[in-house]
Order: C-alpha cells, then sequence, then structure tokens
C-alpha cells in the first residue's frame, strides 16, 4: 500500500536534519526555525522535481536558475548551510522511505532551464579545439561588456586580486594583483610582454603604462577585443599596448622578453598542457619569464573532472588541475620553476566583492541579460567563494624562467619582487 504524501517542506526538513533552515513549499507546508536567517520557497512541484532528478548542487541550481526556488536571505548564508556536513545524512532505507512519502507530481523529469541548453549547444566538434574553445570562449565571456562593467567594477578585471592590506578595496588589490604580476615577470622600460588570455586588456595597459613595456593581449573573446581596443585607445596607450581578437596559438611574434597567463589555464585541458607550455616557451626568448596565474585543484590525486553546474552553464569544458601537475607540465616542457605562492584566500575576497557588485546593481544586470543568467553568475560566484574558502579549490600563481643553453636564467639570487 502506498504511503499517503507528506507534506513537501516537513519531507525537505528531513533532508535537512537540524540544519537551521526554514523552508515553505507550495503545498502550504511549512517547516524549521521562524527566525532561520535563509527561507528557501519551492514554488512548484517542478522544483522538487529538480532537486529529485539532479541530486546535489545541480538539482539546486536548475530549479534556482529557473526561478523555481527562492532563497530569502543572504545567498552566501544559505549555501553556506546546505553544503553541510549536516544536510543530506540519510541511510538508503530512509532516502526510499523519503521518496515514497512525497508529492508523486514531483517523481518525474523535467527539462532544464534554457541556460542550460545554452551550453549544451556549444558541444560539437572535437573537446578543446580552437573552433569548440571559441566557442565555449564566446559563450562565457561574451555576455555582455556592460553585465562585466556592473560585476568587476572599474578595473573589468575578471581574476583573482591580490590584497595588499585587509582592508584594501577590490580596485586596489586588482591593481596590486597586476603589479605584483609585473614585478615577478622583472618588467622594465622597452621589454616585450605577451598576455595570452588577456581577458578585457588590464594587464597589458598596467604594464605599459606603468612598466613602459610593449604589451600585446590575445583573447578568443570579440567583445573583450573591442572594449580592451577602445580603453588602450583612451588611456592613450595605442604605440604600446594591443588587444587582438587571436587564439594564443596564432601568435606568429617571437622572442618576448615575458609572457602572462593570467586565468587561462583552467580552459586548456590536462591533454594540452605539454603543448600549450611549449608554444609560451617557444614565443620566450632565453632569459624570458612566464607567470602562470590560474585556479587550481588542492591535489593530486583527484580525478580530472568538472563540477557539473559550472560545465553546464558556466565554464564550458573547463578543467581544473592540481599546482603540483602544472608545474611538472612546465618543468616537463623546458621550464625551470623559480617561485610559487598561492593565493586562495585573496579569491575568496575577490568574489565576495564581485558578489556585492551583482547585488548592489542587480536590476541594472537582471535588465541587460535576463534573470536566469544573472541567477548563474550570482549562484556561481558565490558557491566559487565558499570553495576557495574551504579550500575544494586554489589559485596558485607559477613562475617559470627558460634558461639559457648553459642553464643561465637571468634571476636574482633571492626574490626582488616583495610582496
Amino acid at each position: 500500500m502506498p504511503l499517503t504524501p507528506q507534506p513537501v517542506a516537513r519531507t525537505l526538513g528531513t533532508v535537512l536534519g537540524d540544519a537551521p533552515i526554514a523552508v515553505e513549499a507550495y503545498d502550504g507546508s511549512r517547516h524549521g526555525p521562524a527566525d532561520s536567517p535563509v527561507r528557501v520557497v519551492l514554488h512548484s512541484p517542478k522544483a522538487l522535481s529538480y532537486l529529485l532528478t539532479a541530486p546535489g548542487q545541480l538539482g539546486m541550481a536548475r530549479a534556482y536558475v529557473a526561478g523555481e526556488l527562492e532563497v530569502h536571505g543572504d545567498l552566501y548564508t544559505a549555501l553556506t548551510l546546505l553544503w553541510s556536513d549536516r544536510v543530506g545524512k540519510l541511510s538508503w532505507p530512509d532516502r526510499l522511505t523519503l521518496l515514497r512519502g512525497l508529492d508523486p507530481k514531483a517523481l518525474r523529469w523535467v527539462d532544464p532551464p534554457p541556460e542550460e541548453w545554452r551550453a549544451r549547444r556549444l558541444r560539437t566538434g572535437l573537446r578543446h579545439s580552437p573552433s569548440r574553445d571559441a566557442a565555449a570562449i564566446s559563450h562565457h565571456y561574451d555576455v555582455s561588456n556592460r553585465f562585466y562593467e556592473l560585476v568587476l567594477g572599474p578595473s573589468m578585471t575578471y581574476t583573482c586580486a591580490c590584497y595588499p592590506a585587509a582592508d584594501a578595496s577590490l580596485e586596489e588589490a586588482q591593481a596590486h594583483k597586476y603589479d605584483l604580476v609585473c614585478r615577478k615577470l622583472g618588467l622594465k622600460p622597452g621589454m616585450r610582454l605577451l598576455d595570452v588570455g588577456c581577458g578585457w586588456g588590464g594587464m597589458v595597459r598596467h604594464a605599459a603604462e606603468h612598466y613602459g613595456v610593449r604589451a600585446l593581449g590575445v583573447t578568443l573573446s570579440a567583445r573583450q577585443a573591442e572594449w580592451g581596443t577602445k580603453a588602450i585607445a583612451e588611456a592613450g596607450l595605442l604605440e604600446l599596448a594591443e588587444v587582438r581578437h587571436l587564439n594564443y596559438r596564432d601568435v606568429r611574434e617571437r622572442d618576448f622578453d615575458a609572457v602572462s597567463s593570467i586565468g587561462l589555464t583552467e580552459h586548456i585541458g590536462m591533454k594540452n598542457l605539454a603543448g600549450y607550455f611549449r608554444f609560451l616557451r617557444s614565443r620566450l626568448r632565453p632569459g624570458g619569464r612566464l607567470l602562470n596565474h590560474c585556479i587550481t585543484r588542492p591535489t593530486t590525486t583527484e580525478r580530472t573532472r568538472t563540477d557539473a553546474f559550472i560545465d553546464r552553464y558556466v565554464f564550458p569544458d573547463g578543467e581544473l588541475e592540481a599546482a603540483g601537475t602544472l608545474m611538472s607540465a612546465m618543468q616537463d616542457n623546458g621550464f625551470e620553476v623559480r617561485h610559487e605562492e598561492n593565493l586562495r584566500e585573496h579569491y575568496a575576497r575577490t568574489l565576495a566583492g564581485w558578489c556585492a557588485n551583482l547585488a548592489a546593481n542587480w536590476d541594472d544586470a537582471v535588465r541587460e541579460v535576463g534573470r536566469g543568467r544573472a541567477r548563474v553568475w550570482e549562484l556561481y560566484m558565490t558557491g566559487s567563494r565558499l570553495g576557495f574558502e574551504r579550500r575544494t579549490i586554489e589559485l596558485h600563481q607559477i613562475l617559470g624562467v627558460r634558461t639559457d643553453d648553459d642553464g643561465d636564467a637571468a634571476f636574482p639570487l633571492r626574490p626582488d619582487w616583495g610582496v
């Protein structure tokens, strides 16, 4: 005999355990403390279907992006509570009992929201082929320059900042990050810099303006190149800086004094790392330096995989490697590794700043890209902040040198770039 359907909120409360989260459901049921800092509202059986057919973060993401699930209260607080060891610890018999007592209308497959299908349409051709990489980059970075202005702020920098002090602003931290990269690369007036995956050109502008180098940036995003070119002209740096809409593999110039790769390696793929570092080495003169700055895994023992939500909604085909894997790939393909540091806590702070910008400009952001896509960015940035704080992901800067044939690295006895 089938069990009588139980109130939805009470059933979900079983999954939540003693987490202080209030739940309201479409059947009028409620569960949890009235004074909870977080209240989760399920608007329809469709919300429950998302949660049941894709357990974990993907199901919640689908429900949230589709607007079938609302979070009242701070989203960061909600995710902190939901992604804890206190939630979802049920035995298999308890899970079966729970499923039998749920609304039968929720035990069915429902199509993901449109934002997920957009990324699925990109999956044609070989993974990490030039055409597929271009489509993946366009999906993420060609959303809208105006949207990114609202989220990133005046620097238009979409990579981890480096905070010189706890009370530094996001803009100060981004400028400090660029300056740190320039100093690690040993840039001096008249040198030539190649910045691969240059985004909106923040690094090339900083290097040209403050270090007097001739800087070339390349990006697969047409909108980034357009924005960056305009910003270079407005800054009066056309004689020193350039941004091209170009795959880094198509850069023909050689003998650069330095190469910066800030936030590109996540898109390269494990199988392509050797060729990636060999190519960058081929662009450098002997004694030239490479600074590789990217998100990494915390260990080398994890299977290379992409989070389902991130892969389907945010960074199609993105792959994260461990810092040790990257250093090995650099060493095995012509670089001497001279320095490494982890900026994990800095990325958590950076994401908190971007989330605050999005919240402050929410209405404008929704008008620019739609509520669904704005929710994707809100959820992924908030979740990523939590990931950096909990060390499920890290951010490493690795400095390598192309030595000459006699092993000379043209490197100081001790690092001379300060903090």
